[in-house]
């Protein structure tokens, strides 16, 4: 059944000293698929806030959130599913290192890794323009075009 509307949600570009921060888009460890954390936008919560929570649930880590940088949108061709991710730059409160006893209450993410820009050419990561953003020029905001979900 197609939802009546796009599922919104919010993603963080966090870089620690030349990498960038992905964690596995699913929970199934033969999916090598990464993204950057994030993660559904409740109602009544502004998009920071949000984004805020979702990098604390899936990974223990503080940010500050700052400039949106790129919306992306995905869907199922077979399906009613339609997602537009909000990404935005945020910046550690604290310390990278991720406990690695954490765990995400909704048992999606498994799996972390800071990738310098040459392993996130070789890491399977959607979006495509997932590169430009975190490493390309400051300020910039990109707008990646309907893709279908990787599964």
């Amino acid at each position: 059944m197609s939802a009546p509307y796009p599922r919104l949600a919010v993603r963080a570009i966090i870089k620690h000293e030349g990498r960038l921060l992905l964690v596995n888009a699913y929970a199934d460890p033969t999916k090598p698929l990464m993204c950057a954390p994030g993660g559904g936008v409740e109602r009544g919560s502004a998009l920071p806030d949000n984004l805020k929570r979702e990098v604390w649930e899936e990974c223990g880590l503080d940010v500050e959130v700052g400039a949106p940088c790129l919306v992306n949108e995905f869907h199922d061709p077979n399906g009613g599913f339609h997602q537009v991710d909000l990404y935005f730059h945020c910046a550690l409160n604290g310390a990278a290192a991720i406990d690695p006893d954490w765990r995400d209450r909704e048992a999606i993410v498994n799996r972390w890794r800071w990738v310098t820009q040459d392993e996130l050419a070789q890491t399977p990561h959607k979006p495509d323009s997932l590169a430009a953003v975190a490493f390309g020029p400051e300020f910039s905001v990109i707008y990646d075009p309907l893709e279908p979900i990787v599964r």
